[in-house]
């Protein structure tokens, strides 16, 4: 891993583009909450207290594993612009980040014809944008790191969180080890495991930071949550 450090500055851009999310996120009322990332590595580990003390921000087609597992409407999803919606036709949630170049006013749009249930709110959160994020969160770029020089939405999605002041956030289904998913049965090898592993060192001291999945604390050094970890 040789990725050159880069100065944790606000650019006026990244400035704007924070400003009009937590907007965004007040209006759904989670941004003061504490945060449940959770992402679609099998068998996500989701204490009962956590499921309703958190807003639970699902990545890509882990809502398919809530459903399955009775824990209701997302309160935000995270979704890539490439992933198929075939993957989870039922999409039940109260506001949609979705990586895309088309602006908000004009995403309803985008979703005339796709299978969903219920989408509230919509945003959307360009692919720079969000390198930019991590890079400024993180203090590093990534891009020099692994096969594609990207982590994944649920490891961006941390940084997310961070750059808009979320008190708490806690990561379940995402993990460095484990191979497949937990919304199918095929089996398919993790994608961008270095650079995800890259970014987690670098905040694996913040003290918001933690994780309910044992594998994820022993890979990456996130401290282990419990019930008493907000006290």
């Amino acid at each position: 891993m040789n990725a050159e450090p880069t100065p944790a500055i606000v650019s006026r851009d990244l400035e704007r583009i924070a400003v009009r999310h937590m907007q965004w996120l007040d209006e759904l009322g989670i941004r003061h909450k504490p945060w449940l990332i959770h992402g679609s590595a099998p068998n996500p580990t989701i204490p009962a207290e956590i499921a309703h003390s958190h807003a639970r921000i699902d990545i890509n087609n882990a809502g398919r594993t809530a459903a399955a597992l009775g824990l209701g409407r997302a309160d935000l999803t995270v979704r890539a612009r490439k992933k198929s919606w075939e993957e989870h036709p039922h999409i039940d949630t109260r506001g949609l980040l979705w990586m895309h170049t088309w602006p908000p006013a004009l995403l309803r749009l985008q979703l005339i014809g796709k299978p969903y249930d219920h989408i509230g709110s919509l945003m959307s959160l360009k692919r720079p944008e969000r390198d930019a994020i991590v890079t400024h969160v993180a203090g590093v770029s990534v891009r020099a790191v692994g096969d594609l020089g990207k982590v994944t939405n649920g490891v961006a999605m941390i940084c997310y969180a961070m750059l808009m002041g979320v008190p708490e956030v806690v990561v379940a289904g995402i993990s460095l080890s484990k191979v497949g998913h937990s919304y199918d049965q095929q089996g398919r090898p993790r994608r961008q495991v270095e650079e995800d592993a890259f970014i987690l060192e670098r905040l694996r001291s913040r003290a918001e930071l933690f994780t309910t999945e044992q594998d994820l604390a022993s890979d990456a050094g996130l401290k282990l949550w419990n019930s008493r970890s907000a006290d």
